[in-house]
Formats: C-alpha cells, sequence, structure tokens
C-alpha cells in the first residue's frame, strides 16, 4: 500500500491531468476539448474574460462538478467515477481561499481556523489550540485569535481564512480571485504567503484571476481560457511578449481582439461559472 501511494505521488507525475474536457449548462458550452497537464509543486493560473469558465475548472478539479465528457485525474484518481462518500474524503486534501475569505461572521479568528480539524479529525483540544496558533503565526497574525472577523481589516481577514485553508496541510489549494478588493501591501503580503507556503510544503496550487501584474510575480504556468478554448499557456514571462492575437489582446488589456467583450447569453441561469 505504502509503495503504490509513493508511486501515484510521484513528483515526475502531473498532480492534475484534464484530457478532452467538454462541460455544458444547458444548451451553453462552457469548456469544450480543455486538456492540461498540471506539474506537482507548481502554481498555475486560470486566467481569461468574466464567465469564460476558470472557477468552473476549479469545480471539475475538486468534483463539485461533473463533465460531459473527457476525464479529470487528481493524484492518478479518476474524479468522475468516485462515489459521493469517496469525494467527500477526497476533498480533506484541498484547501480553498474564495475572493472574499467567507469567515464566519459569528466566530472568533480561533473557532473559525479550528472548524476544519474538528469537523474532519478527532484530535484533542490541546493539539487543536497548538495547531491554530501554529498557523495564526506563520500568517504573521499572533495575538488576534480572540477577535471577531468584524474587528479585522480586508488584508486580515484574506490571512485568518488562509490560515483555516492549510490547516489540515492540503495536497492541493485552489485559490478563487485570492488578491481582489485589497490594497498593494495586503496583495504583497498574501503573494508572499501562496508562494513560500506552496514551497515549503509541497502543494500544488491553482489560482483563478485577472491580476496580469500580480501572476507575473507569483506563478509557474498560465492557461488563458476563452471562447470555451485555451487560448494561450506558458509561463508568464512567454505570456508577456506573445505575438499570439488573443494571447496579446488579454495580457495588455486591448479592446481590440479576438477575444469578444459580449458573449451571448445562455438561455437560461447558469449560477457562478466564471
Amino acid at each position: 500500500m505504502e509503495d503504490s501511494i509513493t508511486n501515484r505521488l510521484d513528483s515526475s507525475e502531473p498532480a492534475i491531468r484534464i484530457r478532452d474536457l467538454v462541460f455544458k449548462r444547458g444548451r451553453k458550452t462552457i469548456l469544450d476539448g480543455i486538456n492540461m497537464d498540471i506539474p506537482r509543486g507548481s502554481i498555475v493560473a486560470f486566467m481569461g474574460p468574466s464567465g469564460a469558465g476558470k472557477t468552473t475548472i476549479l469545480r471539475l478539479i475538486s468534483g463539485q462538478l461533473r463533465p460531459n465528457e473527457g476525464t479529470v485525474e487528481v493524484n492518478g484518481q479518476l474524479i468522475s467515477s468516485m462515489s459521493d462518500r469517496e469525494l467527500r474524503l477526497f476533498r480533506r486534501t484541498f484547501g480553498v481561499l474564495l475572493q472574499d475569505g467567507a469567515l464566519f461572521t459569528d466566530l472568533t479568528v480561533f473557532e473559525n481556523i479550528a472548524t476544519p480539524l474538528r469537523e474532519h479529525t478527532s484530535l484533542p483540544e490541546t493539539l487543536i489550540r497548538r495547531l491554530v496558533m501554529s498557523k495564526l503565526s506563520a500568517v504573521g497574525l499572533g495575538g488576534i485569535e480572540e477577535r471577531m472577523p468584524h474587528e479585522l481589516s480586508g488584508g486580515m481577514a484574506r490571512r485568518v481564512a488562509f490560515a483555516r485553508a492549510v490547516v489540515l496541510d492540503p495536497d492541493i489549494m485552489l485559490y478563487d480571485e485570492p488578491m481582489t478588493g485589497l490594497d498593494p501591501i495586503a496583495v504583497s503580503t498574501i503573494r508572499t504567503l501562496m508562494r513560500d507556503t506552496n514551497d515549503a510544503l509541497g502543494l500544488t496550487s491553482l489560482v483563478v484571476t485577472h491580476n496580469v501584474n500580480q501572476m507575473s510575480l507569483l506563478v509557474d504556468y498560465c492557461y488563458i481560457i476563452a471562447s470555451s478554448k485555451i487560448a494561450g499557456e506558458g509561463p508568464p514571462a512567454e505570456l508577456s511578449i506573445s505575438t499570439d492575437p488573443g494571447v496579446d489582446q488579454f495580457m495588455n488589456g486591448k479592446v481590440e481582439g479576438p477575444i469578444p467583450f459580449h458573449y451571448e447569453p445562455p438561455g437560461e441561469p447558469w449560477g457562478l461559472l466564471d
């Protein structure tokens, strides 16, 4: 058993492999023929115009959505073949940081971070306290454990949410617009935490973002999603000088280009599918 786990987590194998992925919502095709290999230990960004399907990719990877066609493998496991119980166990290996942090407003900072430990482990309270305080210290917020979320600045709340996301030591981190609405100092702080934590813990991190400048300082590889397809991919430095019209348009914020500002309405509600 131990050998099989070691082989499955071999660093030479992609942490996530996506093949011929098609996802539809009603008559609307959100993703069409997507192929990706995401290396273990990397930070990878999904970029593109609003509504292109970036967050949808995260939900397919975490098993919240299932593809109409194609496959999604995470650590060698085929997500679409998992039962609901297997998916619940599988998701414990993920950490998630949402755009607004999504802290529980009626719980203290300590209780927010402790919640995943209490929900998913049977650790004693003494160890839970040690782990919570360790994560708070790691994000530079030691001593605020008794504060309520409304007493925190936006940057502090995002760091508390980050501590909660990594308290179970996940294999994979999912970030959905983690820097939106933060001042430049808070943005730099979150960016540094993401990079340092990823490298120190050997995580694989996936980031949905529109922030081209910050991604060039953070990620190892980018996918630009537009019109249901991968419009471009590569390291940020290469994308920034690409002569491909779609990549150039997005990376440099040009109005004119092959990526449309307006897109055809789906004809029915299709939820949060950015």
